[in-house]
């Protein structure tokens, strides 16, 4: 049925249609009609309602898209009221068919550096909560076997507990904080002990943990990756079925020199790159409001301009970004001005407009 019962008043579906054919999806390009986004369109009288079916559910542009469909049914005679609800369908990017994809996992975004360092586990962290914030089912995998930060960082212990699935497969369920599914090696061993493992057991791990952890459903799985271009990161690139990586540099040439290095790699094996995120940016002091970029500035920018992929966004330095993470709360669940979650929830709603854009290209 839809929202509300279907009247036989002077307004008309077709009606409603045409005029929304005349709304682009701004970022996609077509309009809502042809890409089939409308749907449940239900008329009472003069009110007008329908369901916008959204690519993400953290579209970056859901107000623009509300506004420019509102006021191109209210153009209709006749219409004295429009309702309009959003719902989203997250699709798969076609990854490369030899590698397998995750059971019920859309999308798989590695979260890489080049060096350690970065903050690259901060910007995996915050961005994952992020996506779940904006109403996306979304998954964190701790893939930095040798430096686990993840359990840490959400304030969670304890094993994941284990169950045969109808294959007689073992599976494990992955633990949950702050609206996301969670995995790492950090809860399977003590904290005070080192892994001292080759390279090979790092890999089948981690494949373990792609594919006998209960994922789904997920729309995006965010791998924190090991830092650098060594061969655990290599493999892990050439191995897993990655949606694109995301890259996460600090302002200074050094930084910025080793994210040139972690992007080839991803070239070699035709891992799309979604974006570069500057962290560390500079640093608002709380009592004058002065800025200082303490680690330079515009490498973010330099690096975007070279090789042609977009600056998604950049962090501040935040006290309260590194307490959160030391405390087990994510800097993007707190209201504090210094740790900037509302800049971490618009880089989440640029990376699912860009996997967005990847997926119907």
């Amino acid at each position: 049925m839809g929202l509300f019962s279907r009247g036989n008043g002077p307004v008309t579906e077709q009606q409603v249609l045409a005029a929304l054919s005349k709304v682009q999806e701004p970022e996609l390009g077509g309009d809502l009609v042809s890409r089939k986004m409308i749907k449940n369109v239900t008329i009472q009288d003069g009110f007008v309602a329908f369901i916008i079916e959204l690519t993400t559910p953290a579209c970056p542009l859901k107000d623009q898209i509300r506004e420019e469909a509102e006021a191109a049914v209210r153009t209709i005679a006749g219409v004295t009221n429009v309702g309009i609800e959003f719902t989203a369908t997250v699709r798969p990017r076609g990854g490369i068919p030899e590698q397998a994809p995750i059971p019920g996992v859309a999308n798989v975004i590695a979260v890489a550096a080049g060096k350690g360092g970065v903050g690259k586990s901060t910007v995996a962290a915050n961005l994952a909560v992020a996506l779940a914030q904006e109403g996306a089912r979304t998954g964190l995998l701790d893939a930095d076997v040798f430096g686990p930060s993840m359990p840490l960082m959400f304030g969670v212990k304890g094993q994941p507990e284990a169950f045969q699935d109808e294959k007689g497969q073992a599976m494990m369920i992955p633990l949950q904080a702050h609206g996301i599914k969670l995995i790492s090696i950090g809860f399977l061993v003590d904290e005070s002990q080192p892994v001292i493992w080759r390279g090979p057991m790092v890999t089948q791990l981690l494949r373990q943990f792609l594919y006998n952890v209960d994922w789904a459903p997920l729309d995006y799985l965010v791998i924190d990756m090991p830092p650098g271009t060594g061969d655990v990161a290599l493999t892990l690139a050439q191995s897993l079925p990655l949606t694109g990586s995301l890259i996460v540099t600090t302002p200074q040439m050094v930084a910025t020199i080793d994210v040139i290095k972690a992007m080839e790699m991803f070239k070699k094996v035709n891992v799309p790159l979604i974006g570069i995120v500057e962290n560390m940016s500079y640093f608002v002091a709380p009592d004058t409001g002065q800025r200082y970029d303490i680690f330079g500035s515009g490498g973010g920018d330099r690096l975007a301009a070279q090789l042609g992929i977009p600056l998604l966004g950049q962090i501040p330095l935040g006290i309260s970004v590194r307490t959160g993470g030391d405390s087990g709360a994510p800097a993007v669940i707190s209201d504090e001005p210094d740790a900037y979650a509302e800049v971490f929830r618009a880089i989440a709603r640029k990376i699912a407009a860009q996997i967005s854009i990847m997926a119907y290209a």
